[in-house]
């Protein structure tokens, strides 16, 4: 029994040799190493040898990165998780398509994909303190749209420079800073050569980007987005078969007819037939200068439904503004100067122009031959643009930049367009409609939609004794804005009788004669 005492022992022993053996060569825990002994047993299967001198080596900066057996020293091509290896993740792109396949701006990852520089948040940073006081470092973030992890490295700096200081602690491991004297007097000559302390500029080939991602070119709307798009308006079929290649061509047109039959409201409801909405930046800063594109006067914000949190895979620059597809509408009081950037109250901030501002969206020219400026000055200035669909405006340092000439635009006039322009620039305008006069069945229609819209009960009988009295016998033509305009006229009416408003024949005769007194 005491050689096989004697074996047993020695087998224990072996054993007991053997587990420490293992204990010694068992792999860390790296999801690295992990990979390196798959990398190593894929090959033994496939009857490669291991070489265990390109076993991964130890690295006190990171985790190691496996290498093929017998190979040089270049490392694997290998998908690595983000929290395995987020130096190896590759940076967001700087725009990109959301789940519904429209263009939106991705929140950027870096200061470089953003487009700004440590300087540039800086100098934002000691403005907007100057102007707004003591700040925290998140509402410093909002206040630039910026993320709070690519700005909070320029807090420090600050700090660093003795320009900012502590004044107290803020949730979420985040502080209130104040500016310290030497701030202030740093931030007031930063003032003095650009007051700005908005949201951080994006950069023109961004916006140029934008814009050609989000083209009226691109959008070729169809018989059923026109007729979405005049769903509250009455517009009969021929017209909308004459509209529909014009809002596909996505250039110029003519809108021409009597006052009062709607040429303003068409021109405003063909932007619907484009889309809903678009992307436009806050401002762009152009070597050192600040143009601010997004207008709150002209645009109406449409925000993102959703969370904009953590969980939310697509989130956006802050830096853009989603808006409802832009429709600017300008009339006589256009001039020269809204064609052309115009210098804003503070150094080094300016106005895009109203053409800018319209880019995918429509530029209504109402009242066309009225304006403040000649004809021939407006067309002087569009003639090229309206031909190559592109723009060259002169900054306020003199600096010329090349931008998108695209939108659709109208021109809304009651004159004549042969007295108003020569031959070279209609053709550059392939389509001029005119809108007729109302029918006598659409003008009754128009009775009939407007009565319960401005709190009238609709009358038929009334309805005829306006036509035969005060139309037809003196062959006065119908127009678009007439049942509304004598409708309210008697509602205004009856509110003054302290009456019911009705349509009956006292109160029509009497909005007849006040509505026709000189027409």
């Amino acid at each position: 029994m005491r050689p096989h005492l004697d074996s047993t022992a020695e087998a224990k022993s072996m054993s007991s040799q053997n587990t420490e053996t293992l204990q010694t060569q068992q792999p860390p825990t790296s999801s690295a190493d992990l990979e390196s002994m798959l990398n190593r047993i894929n090959n033994l299967a496939k009857g490669e040898s291991a070489n265990p001198t390109t076993a991964p080596k130890s690295d006190p900066v990171g985790p190691a990165i496996p290498q093929l057996p017998n190979s040089s020293s270049q490392p694997v091509a290998k998908p690595v998780p983000p929290e395995v290896h987020p130096a190896l993740q590759k940076e967001q792109p700087l725009q990109e398509e959301n789940c519904d396949g429209a263009w939106q701006p991705a929140e950027p990852v870096s200061l470089e994909q953003a487009g700004v520089t440590e300087g540039q948040l800086e100098h934002l940073v000691l403005r907007c303190l100057a102007a707004a006081g003591d700040l925290s470092g998140r509402q410093l973030a909002e206040q630039h749209a910026m993320p709070f992890g690519l700005i909070e490295p320029a807090f420090a700096d600050l700090k660093q420079a003795q320009l900012v200081a502590y004044r107290g602690s803020a949730p979420m491991n985040d502080y209130i800073y104040q500016l310290t004297d030497m701030g202030r007097e740093t931030a007031k000559k930063l003032s003095d050569h650009c007051s700005y302390f908005g949201s951080a500029p994006v950069t023109l080939s961004a916006y140029l980007e934008s814009v050609q991602e989000q083209t009226l070119t691109k959008m070729h709307p169809t018989v059923k987005d026109l007729q979405r798009a005049f769903s509250d308006l009455l517009v009969n079929q021929k017209m909308l078969r004459r509209l529909g290649p014009a809002v596909n061509s996505g250039r110029g047109l003519f809108l021409f007819g009597a006052a009062g039959n709607g040429k303003t409201s068409i021109a405003e409801r063909i932007t619907k037939a484009f889309g809903d909405t678009v992307w436009v930046p806050r401002a762009i800063g152009i070597d050192g200068e600040i143009m601010r594109i997004f207008d709150p006067g002209l645009h109406e914000e449409v925000p993102l439904e959703g969370s904009s949190g953590p969980l939310n895979t697509h989130a956006v620059d802050k830096r853009w503004v989603r808006i409802r597809r832009p429709t600017i509408v300008v009339g006589g009081e256009l001039t020269m100067d809204a064609l052309e950037v115009m210098a804003g109250a503070g150094n080094n901030v300016s106005e895009a122009p109203l053409q800018m501002k319209s880019n995918c969206g429509t530029l209504v020219i109402d009242d066309f031959g009225r304006q403040r400026m000649t004809t021939d000055e407006l067309l002087n200035r569009w003639i090229v643009p309206l031909e190559k669909r592109y723009d060259f405006l002169k900054m306020v340092s003199g600096k010329k930049i090349q931008v998108p000439f695209d939108q659709l635009i109208i021109f809304s006039t009651n004159l004549e367009p042969k007295d108003l322009v020569d031959d070279a620039f209609l053709r550059r305008i392939p389509y001029k409609i005119e809108v007729p006069d109302p029918s006598e069945e659409e003008f009754r229609k128009l009775f009939e939609i407007m009565a319960p819209i401005v709190g009238l009960e609709f009358d038929q009988e009334a309805l005829d004794y306006v036509i035969d009295t005060h139309y037809k016998p003196i062959k006065r033509p119908f127009r678009c804005c007439q049942p509304r305009d004598l409708l309210l006229q008697i509602r205004n009416y009856c509110h003054y009788l302290d009456v019911p408003p009705l349509m009956c024949k006292e109160y029509i005769d009497y909005a007849v004669e006040n509505y026709f007194a000189i027409m």
